[in-house]
C-alpha cells in the first residue's frame, strides 16, 4: 500500500459518526472518465464542507493476468503505474486551489474491499464513486450498489 499526503496538514477533531457534514470524503477511483469526475466532486464538496479528502485507487489485475507470463504481468503494472501517476498528478495540480487535506492511497486487490477497508480506516463519513461504464455489471453488480447494499456510509454515485 501506498500513501501520499498533499495540501495543508489534517487536524483531526473528535470523531463523531453523523455530524453536521462530512468530516472525511472518500473517493474511489480507476482512471475512468467516471472515477475522475467522482474524485472532482468530491474535492469540491470537501473543499466547501472543510472536510478532509481521501482518494483510493485500489489496482485489480485480473486473474488472467496474474496466470499469464511475465511479459503480460509486465504489461499490467505499466497500467497501473500510470494510473498511480495521472491520478497523483493530478492531486497535486489541485491541492493548492482547494485548500484541504488530501490523502492519496495505492492498494492492490478487489476494489470494494480496498474501498471499504480504507473508508473504516479512515473513519470516512461518506464515499464517492463514479458509475460503472461496463455492461457486464448488470448480471453481477457494479462497485457502487455493492457499497450502498453494504450500508456502512453514505454513498454518492457520479455519472
Amino acid at each position: 500500500m501506498m500513501v501520499e499526503d498533499f495540501g495543508p496538514a489534517w487536524q483531526p477533531g473528535q470523531f463523531e459518526l453523523g455530524t453536521d457534514g462530512p468530516r472525511t470524503i472518500l473517493a474511489g477511483v480507476d482512471g475512468s472518465r467516471t472515477s475522475m469526475r467522482a474524485s472532482a466532486f468530491a474535492a469540491g464538496l470537501a473543499r466547501r464542507q472543510a472536510s478532509r479528502l481521501v482518494v483510493v485507487y485500489v489496482a485489480s489485475p485480473s486473474v488472467w493476468a496474474a496466470m499469464s507470463p511475465a511479459p503480460a504481468g509486465e504489461a499490467v503494472q505499466q497500467v497501473v503505474n500510470s494510473i498511480t501517476a495521472e491520478v497523483r498528478t493530478s492531486i497535486h495540480e489541485r491541492s493548492d486551489e482547494l485548500g484541504v487535506p488530501i490523502r492519496f492511497l495505492v492498494r492492490a486487490g478487489d476494489p470494494f474491499d480496498g474501498i471499504k477497508r480504507s473508508a473504516a480506516e479512515v473513519q470516512a463519513d461518506m464515499v464517492v464513486v463514479g458509475a460503472s461504464e461496463s455492461a457486464g455489471h448488470r448480471l453481477i453488480g457494479s462497485l457502487a450498489s455493492r457499497l450502498v447494499r453494504s450500508g456502512l456510509w453514505p454513498v454518492t454515485v457520479v455519472p
